[in-house]
């Protein structure tokens, strides 16, 4: 499948680009422009969702320890981009290519007018034939404002611009099925919705310089694959690692696609932090909607209204049990959903083609 890919979202992780000591390897980042200029030149497009911002502040400044720890990754991450997008440019512009920086914060893709801005931006970047590089702002986006980690970004606008796969670069070959430090620990090659439940293999902690880890990196692609974009979770500080993954020359993970879904869905996916109102159904509406038959919410299966929203918001469905099972667009607003609270002969309050269940 790998060989077919002909627009992919590489994110390379702060762990990738950064050695030990916490500063940047100017040699991985330089291999792996090398690496993404043969893409291009054979006709791959590629997005880069580059982590490092702090870690190339922390290498030309010494920053004192009286600050605390949001305002010094405000200070490092303002000096730092601008040191990590020029090293992107002078590298880039050896192989006659340009890039172009785009930063953006959680509040960017709240809405469906505001995320189609993105997703327009890019687009005609691409057009031009420019590199994105795109980092979420740290110099504004603080506690609420932030992404998970960039993981999360990457899923955002592999969905946005419907690629056809998002490679997602750590220090570490994949998903392992235990430990990775104990012998006899291997990779898990392939996951797919249907098969073992991986999480129990995973560690909660955080890898190095990062603020994801590996179980963010697993709910993300688990998404994105659901979405209908293959997922690959490998080793960036390998040489070659993206020539050798494409090739299908490395060992990693591989997160199996479902069916394709439409940008407007995509969108919904990601959308859970910036729904506004919520709606509790029975249990005969909970089951058709998470039956993966096309069914769309009518009144009679609403129980009640949790909070108000306007037509045309994101809503959280939940169960009787007050769990998650899905978002939706509302097609009118919660005062009219009211007055038909289980009421039959009602137009459906969510379509299923603007449904996303969580599962």
């Amino acid at each position: 499948m790998s060989g077919t890919y002909k627009k992919i979202v590489v994110k390379i992780g702060s762990n990738v680009l950064t050695q030990a000591n916490g500063l940047p390897d100017e040699y991985r980042i330089a291999h792996l422009v090398e690496q993404i200029v043969t893409l291009k030149k054979q006709g791959i497009t590629v997005i880069v969702i580059s982590s490092g911002a702090v870690a190339a502040g922390r290498s030309i400044f010494s920053i004192s320890e009286k600050h605390d720890a949001v305002a010094a990754r405000q200070l490092l991450a303002s000096i730092g981009q601008i040191k990590l997008i020029n090293t992107y440019m002078s590298l880039f512009q050896q192989h006659e290519l340009l890039c172009s920086q785009v930063l953006v914060t959680k509040e960017d893709f709240r809405d469906r007018k505001h995320y189609l801005n993105i997703k327009n931006c890019l687009s005609i970047l691409l057009k031009n034939k420019v590199i994105p590089i795109v980092n979420e702002n740290d110099v504004v986006s603080v506690t609420e404002l932030m992404f998970t980690d960039n993981d999360e970004l990457a899923g955002l606008i592999a969905s946005m611009l419907e690629a056809d796969a998002l490679i997602i670069l750590s220090n570490v070959d994949g998903v392992y099925d235990g430990d990775p430090k104990l012998p006899g620990t291997r990779v898990i090659e392939e996951i797919r919705r249907d098969g073992e439940d991986v999480e129990r293999f995973i560690s909660t902690a955080k890898s190095g310089s990062g603020r994801g880890g590996m179980v963010t990196k697993l709910g993300m692609a688990k998404k994105v694959a659901k979405l209908g974009i293959p997922v690959h979770i490998a080793n960036g500080t390998r040489d070659r690692i993206l020539i050798d993954l494409l090739d299908k020359k490395v060992v990693h993970t591989f997160f199996s696609p479902e069916k394709v879904t439409s940008g407007k869905k995509k969108w919904i996916a990601h959308s859970e932090q910036s729904a506004t109102g919520t709606v509790q159904l029975n249990a005969g509406a909970t089951l058709a909607l998470v039956s993966g038959e096309a069914r769309s919410l009518l009144p009679v299966g609403i129980t009640r209204l949790i909070s108000s929203f306007d037509k045309g918001d994101i809503i959280r469905l939940i169960d009787e049990n007050d769990k998650l099972i899905g978002l939706g667009i509302a097609e009118y607003g919660s005062e009219k959903a009211k007055e038909r609270i289980g009421q039959k002969g009602h137009k459906a309050l969510v379509h299923y083609n603007y449904f996303y269940a969580v599962d």
